[in-house]
């Protein structure tokens, strides 16, 4: 039945072209953004030769970049896209922390909601990447050095920055928990930050660590990879990842799972649906700040009302350009999310010929 076919693909096409002009007018929604924050430190440069006393590549640093990373990350693709962040974290009193939020205030991002404990080191994760000089194409990640505290973030700094985004909340169109397990978001923070959205009804999008889903309970939306979901099938001894996935809605009382697959495309799971939106790009090069993107795009859809569906499928398109990305080059923007969808539809329209 070709015809069956051609109605799917239509109506994806119709989506995405909807989509489209929704990101093409996206006002500037208030987020309330609460996570784990990090100085992204990228460093270039020429391995010619290995190291004298060692079988690993002597890097002759030709550049070093540094951006906002983690949930700064997801407030800096939200303002790109238009939106109105406001970011709740925590930083050392440290010159990492103050390069982090002076990338921030360079974006046009406040920092207003930023913690500065006086002696805490702020977390930076440094990338080393090496190519062959004169060769073309061949930049590889050689080494990846996480600088981060060792000690326990002080309760009383965490209970602060939660007061002060609880408060951000009476105006907010929507809450991101972008929780790295670093202190920022708190169990107890997070079932009150979860608690006053849904009483206003604000949409939560909650994006993680698999030792975290304690702190999602109640939540809209959550991310996950799909490793991750694989790993807890095999823990809970399930038979499918549809039957994690509504094993896990119905426990924490989500409204759906979305799982990032990369070049495998993305699944939406609800308890009574399942969705996949597959992959088209031939080749991906890079996953570095696939889930930063989709929480951006999952946060700017739901912030002007659409549907789950449609929501995911803006997140997809926003992670196919991450995945076309050159490392460091991870921050969404109107420009390439448009490119992104309008690629999409494009590519159904001529496979559907």
């Amino acid at each position: 039945m070709p015809w069956v076919l051609d109605e799917i693909i239509q109506a994806e096409v119709d989506r995405l072209k909807r989509l489209r002009a929704m990101v093409d007018n996206m006002p500037p929604t208030n987020v309330t953004l609460v996570g784990d924050v990090v100085l992204d430190r990228y460093v270039h440069g020429w391995a010619n030769r290995l190291n004298a006393t060692a079988p690993v590549p002597a890097v002759k640093v030709t550049s070093t970049e540094e951006f906002a990373g983690a949930a700064a990350h997801v407030a800096r693709g939200l303002a790109s896209l238009g939106l109105n962040p406001r970011l709740f974290s925590i930083v050392g009193g440290d010159e990492a922390g103050q390069t982090l939020a002076s990338n921030l205030q360079q974006e046009g991002i406040g920092t207003n909601g930023l913690r500065v404990v006086a002696n805490r080191q702020t977390i930076v994760k440094t990338r080393i990447y090496g190519a062959r000089e004169s060769l073309i194409d061949q930049n590889q990640l050689l080494l990846q050095i996480d600088d981060e505290p060792q000690g326990e973030m002080p309760p009383a700094v965490s209970q602060r920055l939660t007061v002060s985004a609880l408060a951000s909340l009476s105006d907010a169109d929507v809450l991101v928990l972008s929780d790295y397990n670093k202190g920022a978001v708190t169990d107890e923070g997070a079932q009150q930050l979860i608690s006053v959205a849904n009483g206003n009804g604000i949409p939560t999008i909650c994006d993680p660590k698999l030792t975290g889903l304690n702190r999602t309970e109640g939540a809209t939306c959550v991310l996950f990879e799909i490793r991750g979901l694989e790993l807890t099938r095999r823990r809970l001894g399930l038979e499918s990842s549809v039957d994690t996935a509504r094993d896990l809605i119905k426990k924490y009382r989500w409204e759906a799972l979305v799982v990032l697959g990369g070049a495998h495309g993305l699944w939406l799971y609800t308890a009574e649906e399942e969705h996949h939106i597959p992959c088209l790009m031939d080749e991906a090069r890079q996953i570095i700040g696939l889930h930063d993107a989709a929480a951006v795009a999952m946060a700017a859809a739901l912030s002007q009302g659409a549907s789950l569906h449609d929501a995911a499928t803006l997140a997809h398109a926003a992670c196919e350009t991450i995945l076309r990305a050159e490392e460091g080059h991870q921050v969404l923007d109107l420009r390439t999310l448009s490119a992104s969808l309008d690629e999409r539809a494009w590519q159904m329209q001529v496979s559907d010929r």
